[in-house]
């Protein structure tokens, strides 16, 4: 999700930003679940499927959008 950022800057966040720290977990999360539904091996129903891909969408632009504010 963040490639070419400096893997530091993104532990700093997670260390001192509790909002960033749990977004990204959850996303971390969400990706695993989608990736697992899409090879067929967590069994879920497409609408389901799809309100995850939305939530992990939304994490994501929260996520830059904190990094963005916070570091740059």
């Amino acid at each position: 999700m963040f490639e070419g950022q400096p893997q530091s800057e993104i532990d700093a966040l997670i260390k001192s930003n509790p909002e960033f720290k749990r977004l990204y977990q959850r996303h971390s999360e969400l990706n695993k679940k989608v990736t697992d539904a899409e090879l067929g091996v967590l069994p879920i129903d497409d609408t389901t499927l799809g309100q995850m891909k939305r939530e992990k969408l939304a994490a994501k632009e929260r996520l830059l959008q904190i990094y963005d504010t916070t570091l740059h």
